[in-house]
């Protein structure tokens, strides 16, 4: 059987460079519980381990980093007992939000190689890494609208953050974004082609470490600064959109969002999609996305991983998700019979429900 994360020691003078490589490319990398434990025991070990300078971690194939969690096992532990507790599930994402959380609170330079496909949790352990490699044939999502989930992850954190309303749109519509657009809104800070791979790894093992966490992150800044990609770059999305993305998500009112997104009646490929991204998700899903970002625009990361692990605990235990991972991925008739037509029928107090943390849901516990 493969391993499902290859482990890698590689020798930088009388120092060590690990590597991390997400090892399913048949599933585009997909992330499990087992890899997340894998991840997270190798990333802890590392860190009390004075000869390992830096880490690495990119993805098995060329078509994707990592494609997001495996949402089937997901469903299956949904439906397995309806209503919850789902155990798989719910500590699937106790355990995905702790290596989310390690990631981003790491002392030592994590460097994340994002090519190809980055969705869901392959964004997770991107966006909580402090170099975030993006590439030519980058396509970064949050598609989790379409089968009423949250962008989670973290996203709470890093959507929160990026320029004007694009966290909010991203979230709302599904839109998928490039290399280009990831530096502007802050998921990458490096663009290099992603033939580079080989000979940036070969570089890092050449560098004249220390045991200073700080001197090592200087060195990696100057090497990554020193690389030029050989391709363009992909033509903006976002930026030349911005007007229109921040016109379209201003306000506290989704409803009234909704009806502008609906109104709209330009006819700029990009927009349309992500107009229909919109108007095809789950009205449930899209009330409670709206309210996780609007309630954790100044809450700590941690902060803002309990409260992701409340929401995800709740959605788990409502059969709203089972139904949109079974009309996108399992029958793949694309038809979800969402709980709710539209946004004005759904109940506040329906949605309230989801923020109140459920019986017998796991300990987030992370560390002090």
């Amino acid at each position: 059987m493969t391993d499902s994360v290859l482990v890698a020691e590689h020798p930088a003078g009388d120092r060590v460079v690990g590597q991390l490589t997400l090892n399913v490319a048949k599933t585009l990398n997909s992330l499990t519980r087992e890899m997340v434990e894998i991840i997270t025991d190798r990333l802890e070990a590392w860190a009390d381990d004075d000869k390992v300078v830096a880490v690495f971690i990119d993805g098995a194939g060329e078509k994707a980093f990592c494609a997001g969690g495996d949402v089937q096992a997901l469903r299956n532990s949904c439906i397995e007992t309806p209503g919850g507790p789902c155990d798989y599930a719910e500590h699937f994402f106790a355990r995905e939000y702790r290596m989310n959380y390690l990631l981003h609170t790491y002392a030592k330079p994590l460097i994340c190689w994002g090519h190809g496909v980055v969705m869901g949790g392959g964004l997770g352990i991107l966006a909580g890494c402090r170099y975030r490699v993006v590439s030519e044939r980058t396509r970064i999502g949050m598609p989790e609208i379409t089968i009423a989930l949250f962008p989670d992850v973290g996203g709470s954190w890093f959507l929160n953050r990026m320029p004007g309303q694009v966290g909010r749109f991203l979230a709302l519509t599904s839109s998928h974004i490039n290399a280009t657009d990831a530096l502007y809104c802050g998921l990458g800070t490096h663009y290099l082609s992603n033939e580079q791979k080989v000979d940036f790894l070969a570089e890092l093992t050449k560098r004249a470490w220390s045991g200073d966490a700080a001197a090592n992150h200087e060195l990696v800044g100057a090497l990554l600064a020193d690389c030029v990609a050989g391709v363009e770059q992909p033509e903006a999305q976002l930026e030349p959109h911005i007007d229109t993305i921040n016109e379209w998500m201003a306000g506290g009112d989704l409803g009234a969002i909704h009806a502008r997104v609906m109104g709209w009646q330009g006819d700029d490929s990009w927009l349309c999609k992500a107009r229909d991204g919109f108007a095809h998700g789950s009205p449930l899903a899209a009330s409670w996305i709206f309210r996780q970002l609007n309630q954790t625009q100044e809450a700590t990361l941690e902060a803002v991983f309990e409260s992701e692990l409340i929401l995800g605990c709740n959605i788990m235990r409502h059969p709203e998700f089972a139904e949109g991972v079974r009309a996108l991925l399992v029958d793949k008739d694309r038809s979800p019979a969402w709980a709710y037509p539209d946004l004005a029928s759904v109940p506040a107090n329906i949605v309230d429900s989801f923020f109140t943390a459920p019986a017998d849901m796991p300990v987030l516990g992370l560390p002090e």
